[in-house]
């Protein structure tokens, strides 16, 4: 099943049903008002959407013509957006570019740090950015729904708690992080609103590509037409989504509609390119002894999309320009 989040001027949207092919829609104000209000009735609302979904594809019902540019993100604001760093290949080209080994924790405890969730933007807003100076960077994350995850809940229990699946852009100000990072005390500029797909896709949806709580399909993203990068998002995943919800659950339960992403998704094959600048500019660093790809510039585009073997879209596209 596919949901999504209308842009009808309120701070939550309206939660409608899309088809499979993402081309028509239904609003469904008599199941649910919005997408955090069918989490916290989840048991309730499920079938009923369900039902909608499968009527929408069958052709049974018409529905409206669906405009990505029209939608907010799927959950528009949540209670609590946390995110994962599950790729250790990044983490560690990152540290070996300044010299630092990675740690040997970092094999057996995740990294995770909690992000600004007021405001969430649209598949289709622009990413704002006064200064070009500020080191303007996409990083292209897969993230999952939960429903209610009660404290100290274990890896094999966290996976029933998996409801949604997005794509994310964790839209990151480079050179604003560090002297954040060096007051020891987390970021806040270096980290403004993040983006997400068009629709959220409940596990089931993905058949035999959903397993052991990893995605494993291809993460493509392009960056002014050009093909940047297309990892496999399940593969070389150190932690999979039931032990990020363990870790973040440890000593306090998490609320309906907490979001957990995976961070930028990255493998060990090279050839495979790269999920955030910030990650090319590092293997620069390594191999040359300089970083010669730049940050994003204002009228950049980046895009983010997940194909099925049909070369059909999933989640639909996050496709961004950046503006001042």
């Amino acid at each position: 099943m596919k949901l999504a989040s209308l842009n009808t001027g309120g701070r939550d949207g309206t939660l409608i049903v899309t088809n499979r092919e993402l081309t028509r829609y239904i609003a469904v104000p008599q199941i649910a008002a919005t997408l955090q209000q069918a989490l916290e009735h989840w048991p309730v609302c499920l079938p009923q959407l369900q039902q909608i979904y499968s009527e929408l594809n069958e052709g049974t019902i018409d529905g409206c013509p669906l405009d990505f540019y029209n939608l907010s993100a799927p959950l528009p604001r949540a209670y609590q957006w946390l995110d994962g760093s599950a790729y250790l290949s990044h983490v560690e080209r990152v540290r070996k570019a300044r010299g630092a080994e990675m740690p040997a924790s970092f094999l057996e405890d995740p990294l995770m740090y909690q992000g600004g969730s007021d405001t969430f933007i649209g598949p289709r807003h622009a990413i704002h950015a006064v200064d070009e100076a500020w080191g303007i960077d996409f990083e292209s994350e897969i993230a999952i729904v939960t429903d209610d995850v009660p404290p100290g809940t274990s890896a094999s229990d966290a996976a029933n708690h998996i409801r949604l699946l997005m794509l994310v852009n964790d839209v990151s100000l480079r050179h604003l992080i560090p002297p954040e990072l060096a007051k020891g005390f987390g970021f806040i500029h270096g980290k403004p609103p993040t983006a997400f797909s068009p629709v959220a896709v409940t596990p089931d949806e993905l058949g035999h590509h959903w397993r052991d709580s990893k995605l494993h399909l291809p993460l493509v993203t392009h960056l002014n037409g050009k093909q940047f990068g297309n990892p496999d998002a399940g593969k070389d995943m150190q932690f999979n989504f039931a032990q990020l919800i363990q870790h973040a659950a440890k000593t306090r339960p998490l609320g309906s509609g907490t979001i957990i992403g995976s961070g930028t998704v990255s493998n060990n094959d090279l050839t495979l390119g790269c999920s955030c600048l910030a990650e090319r500019r590092v293997l620069e660093i390594i191999d040359n002894g300089e970083a010669t790809t730049p940050f994003m510039k204002h009228g950049d585009i980046v895009k983010i999309d997940m194909l099925d073997e049909e070369n059909n879209s999933i989640f639909g596209s996050i496709e961004q320009v950046v503006e001042a």
